[in-house]
């Protein structure tokens, strides 16, 4: 029998949290280690490491469940704005193996940046794109 990661242990009580919101398929807590105040994480209730691995229905629900987080922050940080993040699987960041969604509400002088800060030396932005190159990926996609 495989251990429980630590997000089930938190949705089943065993280690405590400070839950922000629930519905049928999903928890929502802040994290406590947050890059700033109010830095949420939205997770499916069943514990699965990749989006992949869930039914449409618990996609949708942890959607909803991201939407309905957005909207409790929205309000006590009056902002509209918000930095969405989902770390699919281990080489993609992911610590705990156990989808989540991480919810950052943003306000001036926060602190936070931006998705290029994920990928300093990945290029700049602007300039040409190259459409060879990108019809080619779209190609080899469809293709797959």
């Amino acid at each position: 029998m495989a251990s429980q990661t630590l997000f089930e242990r938190i949705i089943s009580q065993e280690i405590p949290c400070h839950k922000v919101s629930e519905g049928e398929n999903w928890f929502a807590f802040l994290d406590i280690y947050p890059r700033r105040e109010g830095h949420t994480l939205v997770i499916p209730k069943r514990g699965v490491s990749n989006i992949s691995q869930l039914s449409e229905k618990e996609i949708s629900d942890l959607f909803i469940g991201m939407n309905t987080v957005q909207n409790i922050l929205s309000k006590y940080f009056q902002t509209n704005d918000f930095t969405i993040c989902i770390h699919d699987g281990e080489m993609a960041g992911q610590e705990v193996p156990h989808v989540h969604i991480h919810v950052i509400p943003r306000t001036l002088g926060d602190g936070g940046l931006t998705l290029m800060s994920m990928w300093p030396n990945g290029g700049p932005m602007g300039g040409e794109p190259n459409h060879e190159s990108l019809s080619k990926l779209t190609s080899n996609l469809l293709e797959a």
